[in-house]
């Protein structure tokens, strides 16, 4: 695995965003934030927002700091503001997919829903947001290698979600041609 860091800031709480590609992203979400973040900054608590369907079929999740989100329904409120006020405790981490589906690991723009947006506007704390364009790539090995390719996007004080979308989408763009070895694209 390997890691391409930022610089975490220290006294904050963080929202490490990834590309949601699979069932194993939590995992790798795991692995990146005991690598990188925990190593720079003690963390206090490690939170995950998933869909409720997938915290009933994989009950184990709320013992690895899961709470739920249904997206569409009334609830999904208390949800944002849970999350919101859990970013106001510096040392917190909250792993955020803001695809809010699966979608391939080879697409090249990422299509973020408003959860983020809410979230961050909500939080009243210092908070750091972190994207990881994690890719998995096999090359002349019968293992993959992951790939994380980290970006600071700010802090909640600096806070545009447009900025956000178009810097993680140029980001996730070089990721990706970073692995290209052997072809060039136009």
């Amino acid at each position: 695995m390997i890691i391409n860091p930022v610089d975490i800031k220290p006294n904050h709480s963080y929202i490490l965003m990834c590309n949601h590609f699979g069932f194993l992203d939590g995992f790798f979400a795991y692995y990146l934030t005991f690598k990188m973040i925990d190593k720079q900054q003690k963390l206090k608590g490690l939170y995950t927002m998933s869909v409720k369907k997938q915290m009933e079929k994989n009950w184990w999740l709320k013992y690895c700091g899961s709470f739920s989100v249904e997206p569409g329904r009334w609830s999904i409120k208390e949800s944002l503001e849970y999350a919101a006020e859990l970013m106001n405790t510096p040392g917190n981490i909250l792993l955020f997919f803001p695809q809010a589906e699966l979608e391939s690991q080879h697409i090249r723009h990422i299509e973020f829903k408003d959860g983020i947006n809410e979230i961050v506007n909500r939080i009243k704390g210092d908070c750091q947001l972190i994207w990881s364009s994690n890719l998995l790539e096999y090359f002349e090995s019968t293992k993959p290698s992951t790939y994380f390719n980290v970006l600071d996007c700010g802090t909640n004080r600096n806070f545009n979600f447009d900025a956000l979308k178009q810097n993680v989408n140029v980001h996730h763009m070089q990721s990706m041609k970073n692995l290209v070895r052997f072809t060039k694209e136009p």
